[in-house]
């Protein structure tokens, strides 16, 4: 099943998740399908309830590594571009961290932007280590990693972004 669809999904709760709701089904840039309602999905939450959103981060991150290896086995294919559940959890912990005025105030739309557009960058550049790590950390676990690593890249660059402004 290279290429499951809408009725493999609503099959296996795995797949559902594994292939983020349906996103990664996109037949264009899963991927940043997948990363854009990541983001949408979890901007409500974290507004509603940063503690909450947390809790689901660490659910998520935890369960990942199993999602995405699952998903993996029953597509036939590592990494399967399809798969975007590491795309939400990456983008889940740039949310999380980003500089307090992403919460608040006349700005906050433009850090989510940002978010969304240097995870992106970061997860298809996939600059060393990340690359090291796609290519030679296999399983679920991998498939997860390289995107936790994008994301922390990511929040690097935001940062210093960040801070260069106060400055």
């Amino acid at each position: 099943m290279t290429n499951p669809t809408w009725s493999d999904l609503f099959k296996n709760p795995a797949l559902m998740l594994g292939f983020g709701f349906g996103s990664g089904l996109s037949p264009k840039a899963p991927g940043t399908i997948g990363t854009l309602l990541g983001t949408l999905l979890f901007i409500p939450l974290i507004i509603y309830s940063i503690e909450l959103a947390w809790v689901v981060f660490a659910i998520a991150s935890l369960a990942g590594s199993w999602i995405c290896g699952r998903s993996a086995e029953l597509v036939g294919v590592h990494d399967h571009g399809g798969i975007v559940w590491d795309e939400f959890v990456g983008i889940w912990l740039v949310l999380l961290l980003l500089p307090t005025e992403a919460w608040g105030g006349e700005h906050q739309a433009w850090w989510w932007l940002a978010a969304f557009v240097v995870f992106r960058f970061f997860d298809i550049v996939k600059p060393w280590p990340i690359r090291w790590v796609d290519a030679k950390v296999s399983g679920g676990f991998g498939i997860l990693l390289d995107d936790v690593l994008a994301a922390v890249f990511s929040l690097i660059g935001i940062w210093v972004i960040y801070m260069s402004i106060l400055v």
